[in-house]
């Protein structure tokens, strides 16, 4: 069983630059993980987090995840049989258009 250090040490630096990783319990936290990764992560990061917790947790959690964008819908939609319309993020946009939304 791999330690918490071990574990964020397979992840990019750069996703978890807001917190002190050492404090993180990859399994009472997974959600925040979990988001941190498809959000921000690289590909690398994806194959751990697929490691981690499983497509199918992902895709369970990513469902309850608002922030998502649609390339990472997509991508979630593409590997596995789930709608784009059952994930929280694609019902609950934002009233007001962001400036740099391609």
């Amino acid at each position: 069983m791999k330690t918490n250090k071990e574990k964020a040490t397979q992840f990019s630096k750069h996703l978890f630059w807001d917190v002190n990783i050492s404090d993180i319990d990859f399994e009472k936290n997974s959600k925040f993980v979990i988001s941190k990764v498809l959000i921000y992560g690289l590909f690398s990061d994806w194959k751990v987090l697929v490691k981690l917790y499983g497509l199918k947790n992902i895709v369970k959690t990513a469902i309850t995840i608002k922030e998502l964008d649609k390339k990472t819908v997509s991508f979630l939609c593409a590997i596995t049989d789930i709608k784009k319309t059952n994930f929280k993020c694609y019902s609950t946009k934002q009233s007001v258009n962001q400036h740099w939304n391609f």
